[in-house]
């Protein structure tokens, strides 16, 4: 039951990580791609690492696959956010936005 669990698990996360692909490639603008990137990426890359934690059972791989899930929890948002901003610094406009829409500001 765990060997079938286990596969769920990753398959969902690798339809996930191909449409993230898809988004990233597909999409109109960096500040959507980068949402596909994040979002959607973290979400298949964490369902693969359940699959391997609930394929494997061992206490240390389970730990590991927690502290990984952690951390791409923890910097996917913080890239984005960084990228985002720095897309805006350099006057990289939002998809559909008028010159009036976008603010450039230092903060």
């Amino acid at each position: 039951m765990t060997e079938f669990i286990a596969a769920v698990f990753v398959i969902i996360g690798g339809v996930m990580s191909v449409f993230a692909g898809i988004g990233i490639l597909r999409l109109p603008d960096v500040f959507i791609r980068m949402h596909a990137a994040t979002k959607v990426g973290t979400l298949g890359s964490g369902l693969i690492i359940a699959g391997v934690a609930v394929h494997f059972n061992d206490p240390g791989v389970v730990l590991r696959c927690i502290l990984i899930v952690f951390f791409l929890l923890l910097t996917a948002p913080i890239g984005a956010h960084m990228i985002g901003r720095a897309a805006l610094r350099i006057g990289v406009k939002p998809w559909g936005a008028k010159d009036t829409d976008v603010h450039n500001s230092d903060s």
